[in-house]
């Protein structure tokens, strides 16, 4: 990257500095909230994987008696698929995400005399998987909004250690030699224009 063109000057000097000081006093902020998000997003992993592992079992206990659902007239949609996700938003080091609080269902309103004995126990079951699979697209869409911001503060926290803060370290530097050199140029110079008056004077 091209180093950007600064004034040897004072003020320039100052902004320099300035700038330095505000890096610097930033910067552990921007750190904290890393540390703040990967420990987010371990938890969001560890809870992603524990849902999925759920939602396995579910199925797997589902295999022996699922094909039932096949009987003609049997058809459990209504009453196993969610009417509504209810979801709420809490903020994670500054970044909103939602938070999966329950899935809503229809009210069961079959005639119990005339469906088979094993259709409660069927709902049920459905509808607990029906939840989980809900919790769990909502809790990926947590992660995946921590895994983003924590992308973009790593990249921050690069910036400002690797590039920023050494940037402004070296043309406070550059600065310095400059200002330096032309005091010490200005003073040899002065010290010239003095002498040639005292001969002038002498003379």
């Amino acid at each position: 990257m091209a180093r950007k063109k600064i004034k040897f000057t004072k003020g320039e000097l100052k902004k320099q500095r300035d700038s330095k000081t505000q890096f610097q006093r930033y910067l552990p902020i921007l750190q904290l909230k890393q540390q703040q998000l990967q420990l987010e997003v371990q938890k969001t992993e560890a809870r992603l994987k524990k849902l999925k592992e759920e939602v396995e079992q579910i199925k797997e206990d589902m295999v022996s008696w699922i094909g039932v659902l096949a009987e003609p007239k049997i058809d459990l949609t209504p009453w196993v698929k969610p009417k509504d996700v209810v979801t709420s938003t809490t903020n994670i080091a500054g970044v909103d995400v939602p938070v999966f609080k329950r899935a809503d269902f229809a009210e069961v309103d079959y005639d119990i005399f005339s469906m088979p004995l094993w259709v409660d126990s069927a709902v049920d079951e459905i509808r607990r998987l029906s939840e989980l699979i809900a919790e769990t697209d909502i809790t990926q869409e947590e992660h995946n909004i921590l895994n983003r911001e924590l992308k973009v503060t790593m990249q921050r926290v690069n910036l400002f250690e690797k590039v920023k803060i050494p940037e402004s370290k070296e043309n406070i530097r550059v600065i310095q030699i400059y200002l330096g050199d032309q005091y010490t140029n200005a003073v040899g110079r002065s010290k010239i224009a003095k002498r040639k008056i005292e001969v002038l004077l002498k003379t």
